[in-house]
C-alpha cells in the first residue's frame, strides 16, 4: 500500500493512543481455565494453578534462551491479576511453574481481543506494507468484519513477536519474548520477584543526573531500533519501564518501517518529539541532549538524512 488506505478507518468523535489507558492493579477476575474452555472440573486440567504450560503449541523467542524461562512440560500457570487494561489488549501477570520444584518464573501475558475488540488508532497507517494473500482476507480486514477483525488481531500480537524477537537478539532494551500462541504473547516480565511491575517513566520524577542517564539509554534504544530501520510508532513515557535505573521499551505491535512505509519519517519525528518534550519538560540540560539532534542522529543511522526536516508541532502521521 502506497498512495492509498484500503483500510479506511471508521470516524470517531475522539481520538486516543494506543497506549493512553492507565494501569489498572485488581484481583484475578478472569481464570486462564475459562480462557482455554475449561471450568474448574475438567479431569484434564493440572492439580493446581489454572492451565497447563502452552509451552509446547506455541511459537518460541529466540535463541540462546535465558535461563528463566520455564520449558518443562509440565509446568502450570496461574493468573496472578490484572497489570493494565487497554482497548486492543490487556496485561495480565502470570506464574509458570513447574510443580514440586523451585522452577518459576513471572511473564507478563498480553492478550489481544479478537471479534468484539475495538480497532487501533488509526491502525490503516501502521499497517503499511503489512498484506496478506488473500483477497478474501484482505476484505474482511478492510470491512471490519468478525473474522476481518481476529484476523488483525493475529497480525498485532504476531507483529510485537517478531519486533522483540528481532530486537532482544540485537542487544535492544526490550523485554524477552517467551512464546506467542494465538493473540496471546508471553513476555519477561520488567519488575520485582514479587509481582511488584516496574514504574512506567511517566510515573518518575528524576534527579538531573539519573535524567541525563535515562536519556542517554533512550538514546541508544532509539538507535537500536534505527539501526533494522524502526521506529516504535507510538512513543511516549508511557511506553518505556524504568527498572532499578534500566530503561525499557515496551508495546511494540505498531512498531514502523521508517523506510517501507511511506510515513516512515513522520512516525519517527513524531516519537522524538512527543519523548523529547517530555525530557525537556523534566530539566533535559541541552548540552546532555536535544531532540533536534537527536532526531538527525536517527534519520543518519537510517540512511536518510534529511528526510524528517524539523521536528513537528502538533502534527499527526
Amino acid at each position: 500500500m502506497r498512495e492509498h488506505d484500503p483500510f479506511p478507518e471508521p470516524a470517531r468523535r475522539r481520538r486516543r493512543r494506543f497506549d493512553d489507558d492507565e494501569p489498572r492493579h485488581r484481583r484475578r477476575t478472569v481464570p486462564l481455565a475459562e480462557l482455554d474452555g475449561r471450568d474448574g472440573a475438567d479431569p484434564d486440567g493440572p492439580p493446581s494453578g489454572d492451565r497447563w504450560s502452552t509451552w509446547a503449541g506455541a511459537d518460541h523467542g529466540p535463541e540462546p534462551r535465558p535461563g528463566w524461562v520455564v520449558t518443562e512440560h509440565a509446568a502450570v500457570d496461574t493468573e496472578l491479576g490484572v497489570v493494565k487494561s487497554g482497548k486492543e489488549a490487556d496485561v495480565h501477570l502470570l506464574e509458570r511453574a513447574v510443580p514440586g520444584t523451585g522452577r518459576r518464573s513471572l511473564l507478563a501475558a498480553k492478550r489481544y481481543r479478537t471479534a468484539e475488540h475495538r480497532m487501533f488508532h488509526r491502525d490503516a497507517g501502521y499497517l503499511e506494507g503489512r498484506r496478506v494473500r488473500r483477497s478474501r482476507e484482505t476484505r474482511a480486514m478492510a470491512n471490519r468484519t468478525a473474522f476481518g477483525r481476529d484476523l488483525l488481531a493475529g497480525q498485532w500480537a504476531a507483529a510485537e513477536f517478531a519486533a522483540l524477537s528481532r530486537l532482544w537478539s540485537a542487544g535492544v532494551a526490550v523485554p524477552y519474548p517467551v512464546q506467542l500462541h494465538g493473540t496471546e504473547l508471553l513476555v519477561e516480565f520488567v519488575g520485582d520477584a514479587d509481582g511488584t511491575a516496574a514504574p512506567r517513566l511517566a510515573q518518575l520524577r528524576p534527579d538531573p543526573g539519573a535524567l541525563a542517564d535515562l536519556w542517554h539509554q533512550l538514546v541508544d534504544a532509539l538507535l537500536g531500533l534505527a539501526r533494522h530501520g524502526l521506529t516504535h510508532g507510538d512513543l511516549s513515557a508511557y511506553n518505556l519501564l524504568v527498572h532499578r535505573d534500566r530503561l525499557v521499551v515496551i508495546d511494540l505491535p505498531q512498531v514502523v518501517d521508517v523506510v517501507g512505509n511511506p510515513q516512515g519519517p513522520q512516525f519517527l519525528a513524531r516519537d522524538v518529539a512527543r519523548i523529547g518534550e517530555w525530557f525537556t519538560a523534566r530539566g533535559l540540560a541541552p548540552d546532555v541532549g536535544q531532540p533536534d539532534t537527536l532526531l538527525e542522529e536517527l534519520l543518519v543511522t537510517l540512511g536518510m538524512p534529511g528526510a524528517g526536516g524539523r521536528l513537528p508541532r502538533g502534527s499527526q502521521p
